[in-house]
C-alpha cells in the first residue's frame, strides 16, 4: 500500500492533483491542468475572481507571479533526479497588460537545455540556467513575463573530493 501511495505522490498525475490541493495555488485561484509523464512540460491557468482581483479590477500581480514560481524547479528536479541541487535562486516580472479572464503560463524543459545543464554541472560546479515565460490571456495576448534563474550543482558523491 505505501508503494503504490509513495508512487502516486511522486508520479506527474499525483504531483499535480497535489498542487492543485496547495494552500497558496488555492489561495490565488492557480490550476495546474497539465504536467507531462517525463516532466518536460507542464500548464497553469487562473481564472479572475474576487480572491485574485487588484484594486482596478485586473489579476493581482502577486497571483501572476505565484502562477509561475515553482515550475521550473519541480520539472527540472523531476527530469535530473535526486543527484542533483535544484532551488529557485530568483526571478523578475514585467507585467505587460492587464490581465482580465482566465491566464495560463506554459513552461519547457527541452532535451537540449537539460543536456547542457547536465554539461554545465559535470564538474561538480553550480550552474543558473534561466528561463523566460510569457503569461498569457484567453487571446494569446502576454499579459506578464517571468524571468526565472535557477541555482543547480550536481551532488557530490561519497568518497569524491570536496
Amino acid at each position: 500500500m505505501m508503494s503504490k501511495l509513495r508512487h502516486w505522490i511522486s508520479s506527474p498525475n499525483g504531483i499535480r492533483k497535489i498542487i492543485n490541493v496547495y494552500g497558496p495555488y488555492v489561495g490565488a485561484g492557480v490550476r495546474v491542468t497539465q504536467i507531462a509523464d517525463d516532466y518536460s512540460s507542464a500548464t497553469v491557468e487562473m481564472k479572475l475572481s474576487w480572491y485574485n482581483t487588484n484594486y482596478v479590477g485586473t489579476h493581482f500581480g502577486g497571483s501572476l507571479y505565484s502562477m509561475v514560481d515553482p515550475m521550473y524547479m519541480l520539472l527540472l528536479m523531476n527530469r535530473l533526479g535526486k543527484d542533483y541541487i535544484v532551488w529557485d535562486k530568483s526571478a523578475c516580472i514585467e507585467f505587460v497588460r492587464p490581465g482580465r479572464g482566465t491566464v495560463s503560463a506554459h513552461f519547457e524543459v527541452t532535451e537540449e537545455k537539460l543536456q547542457e545543464i547536465i554539461q554545465a554541472t559535470a564538474d561538480g560546479k553550480k550552474y543558473l540556467p534561466e528561463w523566460d515565460v510569457n503569461i498569457v490571456d484567453e487571446q494569446g495576448e502576454t499579459v506578464a513575463t517571468v524571468r526565472k534563474v535557477l541555482y543547480v550543482r550536481k551532488k557530490q558523491q561519497p568518497g569524491e573530493p570536496g
